[in-house]
């Protein structure tokens, strides 16, 4: 697997593009809180699966079902009231933000 610099990744910068880039339907449900606490999630699942070791981070295919699965049962769990769709939409924001900096390349086979 050819390495690359994943660690320019900014949280509040991301936490800012998500907000930014939600769509008018999400505007005012979506709220910093929330983004904040996905992303929390997205890094503890990453690290769940390996995928992040201290100061290195390599290339990987996500199961990006299964880190769904993982953050909306952690929601659960911690009681915190995120609906999926608004799972989905910032899963699909922070996707795009990492797309905007050269952290993820769009599957050409998937289109994700």
């Amino acid at each position: 697997m050819e390495e690359k610099d994943l660690l320019i990744y900014e949280d509040d910068e991301a936490v800012k593009y998500i907000l930014e880039n939600v769509p008018d339907a999400y505007k005012g449900k979506i709220t910093c809180e929330k983004v904040e606490y996905v992303l929390e999630l997205v890094y503890q699942y990453y690290e769940k699966e390996g995928l992040i070791q201290e100061d290195a981070a390599e290339e990987a295919d996500i199961d990006e079902a299964d880190m769904f699965e993982f953050i909306c049962e952690a929601a659960d769990t911690d009681k915190i009231e995120i609906p999926d769709d608004e799972v989905d939409v910032i899963l699909n924001g922070e996707f795009e933000y990492g797309k905007s900096i050269g952290v993820y390349e769009e599957d050409s086979e998937t289109g994700k």
